[in-house]
């Protein structure tokens, strides 16, 4: 008897419930059944069973004074409860502290997910000018030092794939030109890190370092990031690579990576 693919055992129920549950992302705060079932192409009264089922379980909340729908503290639960299985953050805490605690800037802890970059975890500095915290934000890979870091090491067919079309020009230092983002890309490899220089936000700047595990895969990055009146690139190469690029041979270590 020939084995079944994993696709025929797709629950379409449950598969719909999660397509709704995938809809707050971003800055998504709330939605209403209507526009739900616009994006989801479903029934309105389908969507209303969906709501209801996962509202009974408290993924889903209703802000009352607008009748819209919001994701609920299970949900909360549950992103919390994976990061903290995750043993990469474990690891890092420490190792950010470390860090934050050399050059008092904020420092960050990230992962490459579907040609995006994820932040996880962030120690922040203590002085009052600051860059906005950026944990649980879903950033363009190549406009960012931990997606350079990781865009850096993919072959040229993942590249291919992973990048958007079109390179949207976020800053006057973004790289939209696909040859000259690969000539970047090929320094970063051959640096071992990678700078975002105000290429994502104004007046911002950030270093990163590649995080390997046992496997010798990159798995993060972890980075510094400030306001560029802080950074300055003279900092940047004395002081912040140096740092970074340390923590991050630090914290592969203790994932087991081994040069």
């Amino acid at each position: 008897m020939a084995k079944k693919e994993k696709s025929e055992y797709i629950i379409q129920a449950v598969s719909h419930a999660l397509d709704l549950l995938e809809q707050f992302h971003d800055d998504v705060d709330e939605l209403g059944v209507t526009e739900l079932s616009k994006r989801l192409k479903l029934h309105k009264n389908n969507v209303f069973r969906l709501l209801a089922t996962l509202e009974s379980r408290g993924y889903i909340e209703q802000n009352r004074a607008t009748e819209n729908y919001r994701l609920g503290l299970k949900s909360l639960e549950l992103g919390q409860t994976f990061i903290k299985q995750m043993g990469l953050l474990r690891q890092a805490k420490p190792i950010l502290e470390k860090l934050v605690g050399a050059c008092n800037e904020t420092s960050y802890v990230a992962i490459f997910k579907e040609g995006y970059i994820v932040y996880l975890d962030v120690v922040e500095t203590d002085l009052t000018v600051r860059v906005v915290s950026r944990v649980g934000s879903r950033l363009p890979s190549y406009c960012t030092a931990s997606g350079k870091v990781h865009l850096a090491h993919l072959s040229e067919e993942e590249l291919e794939e992973t990048l958007p079309h079109n390179l949207k020009q976020y800053t006057p230092t973004t790289f939209t030109d696909r040859d000259k983002l690969r000539q970047e890309l090929e320094k970063v490899a051959e640096q071992g890190y990678a700078i975002d220089n105000e290429e994502m936000d104004p007046g911002v700047r950030c270093v990163a370092a590649p995080i390997r595990d046992y496997t010798r895969r990159i798995v993060g990055a972890i980075s510094v990031s400030g306001p560029s009146m802080r950074l300055s690139m003279e900092r940047i190469e004395k002081e912040l690579i140096p740092l970074v690029t340390e923590a991050g041979e630090e914290l592969s270590l203790r994932l087991g990576y081994h040069k």
